[in-house]
């Protein structure tokens, strides 16, 4: 079950990845709320037909449920802002920050010691993904201070997911933090955008496909994941986000990927599979 789940976790860096760049396309048309509560809500609608609501939902769990949907408002918004002045490796790379957020928010708040591994693989992935989304040479745009902030509510998603394991089925619990997500990025979007019609039509393909994609499958499928797999490790798992940002930017946005990119892939690669050694032997259940 935990390789099922780390390679469920691989496929939602892919998916979230291609969304960077998609997401990058529909960024500065006067939309931020409005399109991310459209998307959100549309991705709850399509996990509504599969999942069974009957006693899913408690006082106890509706707790963490609503702290997921807030993290989600919270750093998609900061994330959309920062897309409209930065590229989409740039955002890649400084996302995957939350991999050492997410260890120090748990030593600090929960006194859970990170394993000694990964205090190899940590600095290898910030490394990998330094070289890899800024070609060794940073250059700070007001984007990327956004992108920097929406980090720490992406690290406390992957803990509050972690945390919500056991209280709740993976689906109600996706299905619930889609529609808080979505209502709160509405309400929000009602107060302070106006968006024209051509602004909104611009926008549709980005909602669809991140509907579906980004949000119906990759969120669901970081849920089930980490029901078999520690936060510390989920989160070094997604930092992969960043090589399929990169790749992504360069595939649809023409940002190029040079020899140095190309090494900060391969150490990210390195320190997701230093992360699955324990005792000195390949972890493989």
């Amino acid at each position: 079950m935990r390789l099922k789940a780390d390679l469920q976790l691989f496929l939602v860096t892919v998916l979230w990845g291609s969304a960077f760049a998609v997401m990058r396309l529909a960024a500065g048309h006067h939309t931020i709320f409005l399109l991310n509560g459209s998307r959100f809500l549309l991705g709850g609608l399509i996990l509504l037909p599969l999942t069974k609501l009957r006693g899913a939902f408690n006082r106890s769990n509706l707790v963490f449920v609503a702290l997921a949907g807030f993290a989600l408002y919270a750093a998609i918004a900061f994330q959309q802002a920062g897309l409209v002045t930065t590229t989409a490796g740039n955002a890649g790379f400084i996302t995957s920050l939350y991999v050492v957020i997410v260890p120090i928010g748990l030593w600090i708040f929960w006194h859970e010691r990170p394993s000694p591994m990964m205090g190899i693989a940590i600095p290898m992935a910030i490394a990998g993904g330094f070289l890899l989304s800024t070609r060794g040479s940073f250059r700070v745009q007001s984007g990327d201070v956004l992108m920097f902030v929406g980090s720490f509510f992406w690290a406390m998603h992957v803990i509050v997911v972690a945390k919500a394991q056991g209280r709740i089925s993976p689906l109600p619990f996706a299905l619930g933090q889609y529609l808080f997500c979505g209502i709160l990025n509405l309400i929000t979007g009602a107060f302070f955008e106006h968006p024209s019609q051509a602004d909104m039509l611009y926008v549709l393909p980005a909602v669809l496909y991140t509907a579906v994609f980004s949000i119906a499958l990759g969120f669901t499928f970081q849920v089930i994941a980490q029901k078999h797999t520690p936060a510390n490790d989920a989160a070094l798992i997604l930092s992969l986000e960043a090589v399929f940002a990169a790749f992504f930017g360069w595939l649809f946005l023409h940002e190029m990927l040079l020899p140095l990119q190309l090494a900060g892939c391969a150490m990210i690669l390195i320190a997701v599979a230093l992360m699955q050694i324990k005792n000195g032997k390949m972890r493989t259940i």
